[in-house]
């Protein structure tokens, strides 16, 4: 296993859309990893062109997605327009 790299991590208050949240926060429990584990995770397989997951587990979050009922694909992004529904500030 290659040596541990030392960072530093800091507080952010990002928003995101509420099913896409759930099936990340569910893919994290899966993996017993924190939900900023698994997004540094992602965004640097990401970054070199990489899946961050293997088969199973894509099938998996797959399954995730239907449950929190996630509609959206790679497609939507960049194109998400975020809706105030009066009452609902979760």
């Amino acid at each position: 296993m290659p040596p541990l790299e030392p960072i530093e991590r800091v507080q952010t208050g990002m928003r995101l859309e509420k099913r896409l949240l759930k099936v990340l926060k569910a893919v994290a429990e899966l993996k017993d990893i924190s939900l900023g584990d698994l997004i540094e995770g992602m965004t640097l397989h990401a970054f070199e062109g990489k899946c961050a997951f293997d088969p199973a587990t894509v099938r998996q979050i797959a399954d995730l997605k239907k449950v929190y009922g996630l509609t959206l694909t790679a497609e939507a992004s960049h194109r998400l327009e975020e809706r105030n529904i009066a009452g609902d500030e979760r």
